[in-house]
């Protein structure tokens, strides 16, 4: 939400944005889609005071269970299908790089194995000058909102899939990081792969 621009107007982001774009407004909420395939990009609810007032805030939202499920409810009231889904799983999180291989259509690209959890690794494709094997990172997994506003989505880079980004400091925009490309390569005993990244500890990396 952006009270200054647009008061009380939530923004959800459902899906990637693609080059044409079509919006239907039914009420107080605006659906954009893609018009080739009719998938839903996202939807912004043009009065969310009126839904739930917890709603109003300023910056990144976090839906609840509950809200997701007012949020829905509106949407089949004024004739849109209820396509929210609440998402509580942590997307910024300690990761392990288990192996970093030449990309196979360039030449500083490396596809890693990054394990993000236990039961979990990630291909993940990276040109960060220091990325190697054996070295604990921060991974932003799929869906993880960038400081700086962008989203992260599946992808490929040259052909290869990738799912996640290996993040540097600067891109996590903690104090003092140094303002050049590269991840950020933690301490092995930050924190167990997996954790949530605390990003308030990961500010005292650079003091």
């Amino acid at each position: 939400m952006n009270q200054q621009a647009s008061p009380n107007v939530l923004v959800t982001i459902l899906a990637p944005d693609v080059a044409t774009q079509t919006v239907t407004i039914k009420d107080d909420v605006a659906r954009v889609f893609d018009p080739a395939t009719d998938k839903t990009l996202g939807f912004n609810f043009l009065q969310a005071d009126a839904i739930d007032a917890s709603l109003v805030t300023n910056g990144p939202v976090t839906l609840t269970e509950a809200q997701v499920t007012a949020l829905n409810k509106h949407l089949t009231a004024v004739g849109f299908a209820p396509e929210l889904l609440a998402d509580n799983d942590a997307k910024f999180v300690v990761g392990y790089v288990e192996s970093a291989e030449p990309h196979p259509d360039s030449d500083h690209l490396l596809v890693t194995k990054t394990r993000v959890d236990n039961d979990e690794s990630l291909q993940i494709v990276s040109g960060s000058p220091n990325m190697q094997a054996d070295i604990y990172v921060v991974v932003a997994k799929v869906g993880a909102l960038m400081p700086d506003g962008g989203i992260i989505w599946p992808g490929e880079l040259r052909g290869v899939s990738s799912n996640g980004m290996i993040t540097s400091g600067r891109e996590l925009h903690l104090q003092n990081a140094p303002q050049q490309k590269g991840a950020l390569i933690l301490p092995e005993d930050f924190a167990k792969v997996g954790t949530p990244f605390d990003f308030d500890k990961g500010n005292t990396l650079f003091a």
